[in-house]
């Protein structure tokens, strides 16, 4: 594959290749980390010969597609990264969504109904938002709280329910993985919901950047040089 892309002059910047275990939305990786590190290991080993053999953009990368949250996997992709001296492209657009909504829901009573609402009609309408997901997703629905609950629900329970915090007791992968593929339901409400981000930018920033940066980015390219 990569010769042929090299042979039709295509400007490629990542590779995605398909790894064992699987890459659920939102959640965590299911599978073997030892596997995983062995064919990760590989896979930058042949892209870094590559770029040598065939003349490929030295920017060239492996993608870790729906790499967001795969936080038991982050050592070892560290450890080959350094050992490489590669870099990687990963994934977190999902992750920085679900901060939001659960940001939101701490803010303030109208950011918490926002939260409920975008919640209720995602249980609603999971058919259609989970079919073009259902490769990457595993929800086992009976564990899904019933909206009515969640409607009684502050906004510390409802963010700690979401948040991927596998040390709480309140998290729940099933939810995080429903409201994963509710965005949509957000986006509908247009500016009632981006007005909401907006009043609770603040609030959710420090969320966000604390998920990307000391979650996400330190665990995978901390001590890497690319």
């Amino acid at each position: 594959i990569l010769s042929a892309i090299a042979r039709e002059g295509i400007p490629a910047q990542t590779i995605a290749p398909k790894f064992s275990g699987r890459f659920n939305k939102g959640v965590d990786y299911v599978g073997s980390v030892d596997r995983f590190a062995g064919e990760f290991d590989a896979d930058v080993a042949v892209v870094e010969h590559a770029k040598a053999a065939f003349g490929l953009p030295k920017s060239l990368k492996l993608s870790v597609h729906s790499g967001s949250d795969k936080f038991s996997i982050y050592p070892a992709i560290n450890r080959v990264l350094r050992k490489r001296g590669a870099g990687l492209h990963l994934k977190t657009a999902g992750t920085t969504w679900l901060e939001e909504i659960a940001g939101l829901a701490e803010a303030g009573p109208d950011g918490l109904q926002i939260a409920r609402s975008v919640y209720r009609s995602a249980v609603a309408r999971r058919e259609e938002l989970c079919g073009p997901y259902a490769t990457v997703l595993d929800i086992k629905h009976a564990n899904l709280p019933d909206p009515d609950e969640v409607d009684r629900w502050d906004g510390e329970r409802y963010a700690a329910a979401v948040r991927h915090d596998q040390s709480s007791a309140f998290y729940n992968a099933d939810m995080r993985q429903i409201l994963h593929v509710g965005y949509k339901v957000a986006a509908e409400m247009g500016r009632v919901f981006t007005q909401a981000l907006e009043e609770s930018a603040e609030h959710i920033g420090r969320g966000v950047t604390k998920n990307l940066v000391r979650r996400h980015i330190m665990p995978v390219f901390g001590g890497c040089k690319s």
